[in-house]
C-alpha cells in the first residue's frame, strides 16, 4: 500500500491501514483540513466537486461531500467529470476552492485527492504543507446541526467546457467539420469516454470509433498514455483507416494521438504541435518543465518567442507562465495549458487546437509530424523501497558526473553535448524518474541504461 502526499495531492492506494494507504479515515482528514483551510484563506464556504470513472470513485465521492458538509462547506458535484472541467467551475461558480478525485495515470487501485484554490488551480507547496498538518493534528471542528452545508448536483459544466471551447478564437470549427476526420478515440473506461466524442461531434466530426467506452473504472490496459500501452488503438487506426487517434488518460488532462499509419505521433509533441499552431497567430513565450523535449524551444524560436524551462509539475509550470507572460505551456506528458482558458492542463481544448491546426494544414497527421524536428526520449523509472535514501542516490549521481553541467533546481538534470538525462522522484509513485533525450534513439536508451545501473549500484551501497 502506498500514501503519497505532495503538489499533486493525497495519492494513495485504496484500502490498508490509515497513513499507509488511502483510507476513509486519511480521505476524511484531508478533506476536513482542506475544507478548514478553504474557509480561513478565503472566507467562501464553498467547494466544487468532482470524480473520474475509477472504482473507488464513488466511495471516496460520498466521504469528501459528507465531511465537507460536516464542517459547513456547501458542496457543488459534478459528477462523472474531468480535471479541466472541475478547474473551469471552481472559477465560474466564484468557489473558494475544489476537490477532483482522480489518481489520473494511476492503475486502477489508485486514487486521489487533487486540491485547488479560489482560482481553479492547484495550491501551491506551502498551501499543501499547510493542510496536511492541519490534517495530521485532526486541527478542525464539526458543525452543528442548523449550520451543516448544503450538497448541489450540477450537471451542465459538461456543456459550459465545450462552449467556451468552441468560443476560443483559434479553434476553427468549419475547418474541421469540411476535413471530414474519421477519428479513433479510446476513453480509457473513465470519463474521457463521454466528453471526447462529445466534444468532437460539436466540432462537426461525424465519423467517430469509440473503444473503452464504458465508464466502469475496470481500464482495458495501463492507463497511462505511453506507447506500450496504446497498441491497441494502434490496430483499430490501421483496421478502420482512420485519420487518427485521439488518447486520453482518466481524468482527460493528458493527451496524445496515434498517427493514420498506427505511429505515435508522440506525447512530448502534442504539446509542441499545439503550440506551433498558437504562435503563429499570438506571439509569445512558451513554457514546459525541464522533463519535456527541447523541440518546444526550437518551435518557440523560430517564431520570435523564448522559451522558459519550469520545476516538474503543473503548479510549478503555471507559475512560470504567469511569471513570463507564456501564449502557451504545458508538460511533455501531453498536458496542455491554454491561459485564455483557464491555468491547467486540459486534453480539451488540446484536442480542438490540435484538429483546427491539422484541418488547415490541409495534410495527414504522419506529414504534420515530419514537421517538427527529432528528439528522441526515453522514459524510464526504478521503484523505491522506504530503505533508500534518494539523496544520497543523487549526490552520488553528481559526483560521478560533477564534471558535466548539472541542475539541481528539480531533482538533477545533467547535460552533455547533445543530450541530457532528468533524474527526479515522482509527485505521484514511489519511484524514480529517469528521462533522457537525445537526437539519437540508441543513444537516449543506452544513456538511460547507464544512469539506471549506476543508481543500482548506489542502491546496493546503502
Amino acid at each position: 500500500m502506498a500514501l503519497i502526499k505532495s503538489i499533486s495531492g493525497i495519492r494513495g492506494t485504496i484500502g490498508g491501514k490509515p497513513d499507509e494507504g488511502l483510507t476513509p479515515i486519511d480521505i476524511l482528514k484531508y478533506t476536513a483540513a482542506f475544507g478548514k483551510w478553504v474557509l480561513e484563506k478565503t472566507g467562501n464556504p464553498t467547494i466544487v466537486i468532482g470524480r473520474d470513472g475509477r472504482i473507488s470513485g464513488e466511495m471516496v465521492r460520498n466521504i469528501v461531500a459528507s465531511t465537507l458538509q460536516s464542517i459547513g462547506i456547501h458542496v457543488i458535484d459534478l459528477g462523472l467529470t474531468t480535471t479541466p472541467t472541475v478547474e473551469m467551475a471552481v472559477a465560474m461558480e466564484k468557489a473558494g476552492g475544489g476537490i477532483i478525485i482522480t489518481a489520473s495515470h494511476n492503475p486502477k487501485q489508485w486514487n486521489a485527492l487533487k486540491l485547488l484554490n479560489h482560482e481553479g488551480e492547484f495550491i501551491s507547496g506551502a498551501d499543501g504543507e499547510l493542510v496536511l498538518k492541519l490534517g495530521n493534528q485532526l486541527d478542525f471542528d464539526f458543525a452543528e446541526i442548523n449550520k451543516l452545508g448544503k450538497l448541489t448536483l450540477d450537471d451542465s459544466y459538461l456543456q459550459k467546457h465545450i462552449d467556451a471551447i468552441l468560443n476560443h478564437p483559434l479553434v476553427d470549427k468549419k475547418a474541421i467539420a469540411e476535413r471530414k476526420f474519421s477519428i479513433v478515440v479510446d476513453g480509457i473506461n473513465s470519463t474521457g469516454a463521454t466528453y471526447v466524442p462529445y466534444l468532437l461531434k460539436a466540432l462537426g466530426v461525424e465519423k467517430i470509433e469509440l473503444i473503452n467506452g464504458e465508464v466502469t473504472g475496470n481500464f482495458a490496459h495501463n492507463p497511462e498514455p505511453l506507447p506500450d500501452n496504446l497498441l491497441e488503438i494502434s490496430n483499430v487506426v490501421l483496421k478502420q483507416k482512420a485519420d487518427l487517434g485521439i488518447v486520453v488518460d482518466p481524468d482527460v488532462d493528458r493527451l496524445c494521438f496515434v498517427c493514420d499509419d498506427g505511429g505515435m505521433f508522440g506525447e512530448e509533441y502534442t504539446l509542441v504541435s499545439i503550440a506551433d499552431y498558437v504562435l503563429a497567430h499570438n506571439k509569445g513565450n512558451t513554457v514546459s518543465n525541464m522533463s519535456s523535449t527541447r523541440a518546444l524551444k526550437d518551435i518557440t524560436l523560430k517564431h520570435g518567442g523564448e522559451y522558459f524551462a519550469s520545476a516538474v509539475g503543473e503548479v510549478n509550470v503555471v507559475s512560470k507562465m504567469k511569471e513570463v507572460k507564456a501564449v502557451i505551456g504545458g508538460e511533455g506528458n501531453g498536458g496542455i495549458i491554454v491561459p485564455e482558458m483557464h491555468y491547467g492542463r486540459d486534453a480539451l481544448i488540446g484536442i480542438a487546437l490540435f484538429l483546427s491546426h491539422l484541418a488547415r494544414y490541409g495534410k495527414s497527421i504522419s506529414e504534420l509530424r515530419k514537421l517538427y524536428p527529432d528528439y528522441y526520449m526515453s522514459k524510464n523509472k526504478i521503484e523505491l523501497d522506504a530503505k533508500v535514501d534518494v539523496q544520497k542516490i543523487f549526490s552520488g549521481i553528481q559526483n560521478m558526473y560533477k564534471k558535466q553541467p548539472i541542475n539541481t533546481e528539480d531533482g538533477l538534470k545533467i547535460e552533455f553535448d547533445n543530450e541530457w538525462v532528468h533524474l527526479r522522484t515522482s509527485n505521484t509513485e514511489p519511484i524514480i524518474r529517469i528521462y533522457t533525450e537525445s537526437t539519437s534513439a540508441t543513444t537516449a536508451e543506452n544513456i538511460a541504461k547507464k544512469i539506471m545501473l549506476d543508481i543500482r549500484e548506489l542502491m546496493k551501497q546503502q
